[in-house]
């Protein structure tokens, strides 16, 4: 088996893992008309990626990843905990929760790795939430992927799967929709090399208007997502 091949089965947008269900706030901003176009819709991802998605999702991947390659299981379960707690939002804790109970269990059956399956029971025992970003570190380890192309990695995964989501919702053109994934691919190398030189600390760095939208998405009067 290539383990590239392996590894972009896992990056695929269409990996089920349940993200298309969640908009992670943004959703909120389209129903006010904050986000209206694919011009509205790349700015609001810059600010999206630089901010939420640099100091959660990649540098929390790179923490959970080199806790796997010094063989310290116990430090993945602290970060999976610490992660849970810094998730404010009730919709955005929840779904994060639910796609990175979703995914260990795709990825435990996709692959032969005794990690993925000690962590994906200790989501089962309830020691643990699951976050995708664990899940991701722990299958781009056992694929032998490279630390910062599995950072870029994720971020693309959860890039395009929340393009995806805004041409359905806001709408835009598939064409609208792949122009942006394309240009915002430089963004999503830069994040992942400075996530290389991010202080430990920094984890969980947020907007507090986004994390404000995310906890007023429950009470939109129509919604697309459960976030």
């Amino acid at each position: 088996m290539n383990p590239m091949l392996s590894f972009m089965q896992l990056c695929d947008s269409n990996f089920p893992s349940g993200a298309f269900s969640h908009s992670f706030g943004l959703e909120t901003y389209i129903y006010e008309g904050s986000i209206y176009d694919a011009g509205t819709f790349e700015a609001a991802m810059r600010m999206y990626m630089s901010n939420q998605m640099a100091y959660t999702d990649a540098l929390a991947c790179r923490l959970a990843y080199e806790a796997i390659e010094q063989e310290q299981f116990g430090r993945v379960i602290e970060l999976d905990i610490l992660l849970l707690a810094l998730s404010l939002p009730k919709e955005t804790r929840e779904g994060t929760r639910r796609i990175g109970e979703r995914m260990a269990k795709l990825c435990m059956d996709l692959y032969d790795s005794p990690l993925i399956r000690q962590y994906y029971e200790a989501i089962r025992r309830k020691e643990v939430s699951g976050h995708p970003s664990i899940v991701f570190a722990l299958a781009a380890h056992h694929l032998q992927a490279d630390k910062t192309e599995a950072i870029a990695a994720h971020l693309f995964s959860g890039v395009h799967s929340l393009i995806q989501n805004a041409v359905r919702a806001i709408p835009l053109g598939q064409t609208d929709g792949q122009r942006i994934l394309l240009s915002l691919q430089p963004l999503i190398q830069e994040i992942a090399d400075r996530a290389e030189q991010m202080a430990e600390d920094e984890l969980g760095m947020s907007m507090p208007g986004l994390e404000v939208a995310q906890m007023r998405h429950e009470q939109l009067p129509v919604r697309l997502f459960m976030s």
